[in-house]
C-alpha cells in the first residue's frame, strides 16, 4: 500500500517537473521570438520612396520631361544637366567648362541635339552670339554658369538670351549663379529659371555664392 503510494507521489513529481520545464521552454521561446522580432523591425529599413527621372520628388504628368538641373559650384565642380534620366552635361562626362554651358533638346522628343560652353572670363563672346542666333525654333535650352558667366557678355548677347524666356540675364554680373530653362520661339518667360548674386556677405564659398539646383517638368512641343 505505501509502495504503491509512493509510486503515485514519484510520479506527480515527475510530471509536476517535466511540466514545469515544458512551460519554462515555452516562455523562453516565446520571449526570444519577441526580442527577435523587435530587433528584425529596428533593423528593416522603412520603404524607400519611389525614384522618379533625374531624381525629381515626384513623377512629372503625361506629355512632359522630368528635369533636374546644377549649376557649377565655385570654380571646382563643374555644373550638371539631366533630362528624362539621361545626363547631358557634368564633370564626370567631362563637356563642362568655364562661363555658360549650354544643352539643346528637341522639344518634340527630348532628344540631345548639342552641348557647349562659352568662357565668358577669358573667351571671345562672338562664338557665343553665333552659337545663340543659329537655335532653331521649338528647341528646348538649357544653360548653366560655372565660375564667371558674366563678364564678356554684351547687350546682344543678353538680349538673345532674354529672347529665350529669361529674366535675369539682364542683371547677370560677374561670378553670380544663374541656371536657366527656356526655349527658341517661347512668347512668354520662362518659370524655370534661379539667379543668386555673388556677394561678399551672402557667399558660401570664398569668392562664389552658393550652387544652385532646380528640378522641375517641361511640357512637351506638340506642334
Amino acid at each position: 500500500m505505501f509502495r504503491a503510494s509512493g509510486i503515485l507521489k514519484s510520479a506527480a513529481l515527475i510530471l509536476a517537473f517535466l511540466l514545469a520545464v515544458f512551460l519554462a521552454f515555452q516562455l523562453l521561446e516565446i520571449n526570444v521570438e519577441f526580442k527577435l522580432g523587435s530587433v528584425m523591425s529596428r533593423s528593416l529599413p522603412e520603404s524607400e520612396a519611389p525614384v522618379h527621372k533625374c531624381g525629381l520628388s515626384k513623377a512629372c504628368p503625361p506629355g512632359h520631361m522630368a528635369f533636374k538641373l546644377t549649376s557649377g559650384a565655385a570654380s571646382v565642380v563643374g555644373p550638371r544637366m539631366c533630362l528624362e534620366d539621361k545626363l547631358l552635361m557634368s564633370s564626370v562626362k567631362n563637356n563642362v567648362g568655364r562661363g555658360i554651358n549650354i544643352a539643346l533638346l528637341n522639344g518634340k522628343t527630348g532628344e540631345l541635339i548639342k552641348t557647349a560652353y562659352y568662357d565668358m572670363w577669358a573667351g571671345d563672346v562672338a562664338p557665343f552670339i553665333k552659337f545663340l542666333k543659329e537655335i532653331e525654333d521649338g528647341t528646348i535650352v538649357m544653360m548653366a554658369s560655372f565660375d564667371d558667366s558674366a563678364s564678356k557678355l554684351n547687350d546682344e548677347a543678353r538680349k538673345l538670351i532674354a529672347d529665350l524666356g529669361s529674366s535675369a540675364v539682364g542683371n547677370l554680373s560677374f561670378r553670380d549663379n544663374w541656371i536657366f530653362v527656356g526655349g527658341k520661339g517661347i512668347k512668354t518667360k520662362t518659370p524655370f529659371e534661379q539667379h543668386i548674386k555673388n556677394s561678399a556677405d551672402t557667399n558660401k564659398y570664398e569668392g562664389w555664392p552658393e550652387v544652385l539646383e532646380m528640378e522641375g517638368c517641361i511640357p512637351q512641343r506638340q506642334t
